[in-house]
């Protein structure tokens, strides 16, 4: 049985429609998170960029995010190693560490709903940003982006 493409290419063979296809529209990494200053851990929150789309769990602005949310940050195969506060579920980490896709993305299952029907995702799991103060998130932290089901 001969691999699936991105089985067969390096994250820096891709092209960008390979490359934008990886992601499993999760939205984890656009929950805010805090990092502990001196130990560097990070700690996710519920608390959302407020250009998550809550339907699709895309970003509603996606060509002009970074402008318009400076924290945003550009996924490249060329700053995987410094992004180590992806969720351990994203696809481009598990691919940059040499791991399989589980079985609930898309290019796996055929289908980009399986990863809302198993709860991988976050849609009904956040508040956006604007609606909550920033000195709460610590009252917000929470764990389930970090579990990891294959």
């Amino acid at each position: 049985m001969a691999q699936a493409w991105w089985q067969e290419k390096s994250l820096t063979e891709m092209n960008r429609t390979e490359w934008e296809s990886l992601c499993d529209h999760c939205a984890k990494c656009c929950l805010n998170k805090l990092e502990d200053e001196d130990d560097g851990t990070v700690y996710y929150t519920d608390v959302a960029c407020d250009l998550l789309d809550a339907g699709s769990c895309q970003c509603s602005d996606y060509a002009n995010r970074e402008r318009l949310v400076p924290d945003c940050l550009r996924l490249t195969p060329d700053n995987l190693d410094e992004l180590y506060w992806m969720p351990p579920s994203c696809a481009y980490r598990l691919l940059h560490e040499g791991k399989a896709l589980p079985s609930w993305h898309h290019l796996v299952s055929g289908s980009k709903e399986t990863i809302h029907a198993v709860g991988e995702s976050v849609a009904g799991r956040f508040v956006y940003a604007k609606e909550v103060a920033e000195a709460t998130w610590e009252e917000r932290i929470i764990e389930w982006p970090l579990d990891h089901q294959p």
